[in-house]
């Protein structure tokens, strides 16, 4: 069985900074997810903080994953 890191990289290639963490990949995925929930393309804020405010949720919901991942 492969690792998560390798499967991600078979299906998925991209670069990221060497020192990325698995709850950086779980954030940037959860992210896009966010993002694809929005209307229509993401060209700037809407509202100032609404990055911001994805961009926690994200976190969040990566952190609620790696304590599943745990159990």
């Amino acid at each position: 069985m492969e690792d998560w890191e390798e499967v991600e990289a078979a299906s998925h290639p991209i670069e990221m900074a060497s020192d990325a963490t698995i709850r950086d990949y779980f954030a940037r995925d959860c992210m896009r997810a966010i993002i694809g929930t929005l209307n229509g393309p993401v060209t700037g804020e809407e509202w100032p903080g609404d990055f911001d405010y994805y961009a926690s949720c994200a976190y969040k919901m990566a952190d609620a994953m790696l304590r599943a991942r745990s159990q």
